[in-house]
């Protein structure tokens, strides 16, 4: 009984111990650059790599016993955008989300726009601010602003979101994304678990079968 006992204090100690390190992981040396978050590339783009995380094929291992741990535990670096972008100051001048996230009513995603797109109005508008001139600086080297992803889902979840028929429902931005009317830099405003999309999904009496969401 006392070898059961002390086997079974081990054990807990170590999950402890295990569980101590995936809350603190983000602060252990040279952690930060494992975890940095993944820039919004397109589908298919070869400057995304040929990592084990960019693979085409489903598997639920993990690189690491840190990154299986932060993924149970739901356990994600915050994204530290190249530009400090408000929402607040674009929608109180009279854009709407569609000026710039092109695509979301008709496609499954919220595209990012372009230095280019962005340039159209800032060649001329707040040219003097430090951050309108970190994004002339990106057009003047022909680069594209490395937005970070916000939202996302764990590879393991093998979820497809689809923008398209959440907005055709009716389905308003601030549902997922919070009042982007009041945020600056857009932040995590929801954590998109399995419970809380089929909670939503059975309030509008959407389908909850697996192949809505797991395709």
């Amino acid at each position: 009984m006392r070898f059961r006992t002390h086997g079974t204090r081990a054990a807990v100690a170590a999950a402890l111990c295990l569980v101590a390190w995936s809350v603190l992981g983000g602060a252990l040396p040279g952690d930060s650059q494992r975890s940095a978050p993944t820039p919004l590339l397109a589908p298919g783009n070869p400057s995304a790599g040929a990592g084990a995380e960019d693979s085409q094929i489903f598997t639920p291992a993990h690189r690491t016993l840190l990154d299986a741990f932060r993924e149970f535990f739901n356990r994600r670096p915050a994204p530290v955008q190249p530009i400090a972008y408000t929402h607040k100051v674009h929608l109180a001048n009279g854009m709407q989300c569609t000026d710039c996230h092109t695509g979301v009513d008709t496609g499954p995603d919220a595209r990012i726009p372009s230095v280019t797109l962005c340039m159209m109005c800032h060649q001329a508008i707040a040219t003097d601010k430090p951050e309108i001139k970190k994004l002339a600086a990106y057009a003047a080297r022909g680069e594209d602003i490395p937005w970070q992803r916000v939202y996302d889902y764990n590879p393991s979840a093998h979820v497809k979101f689809n923008h398209a028929p959440h907005v055709r429902a009716g389905v308003a931005c601030a549902k997922c994304h919070g009042d982007m009317t009041q945020q600056t830099v857009a932040v995590r405003a929801v954590n998109l678990t399995m419970g809380y999309c089929v909670g939503c999904h059975n309030q509008r009496k959407a389908s909850v079968d697996c192949i809505t969401c797991h395709f």
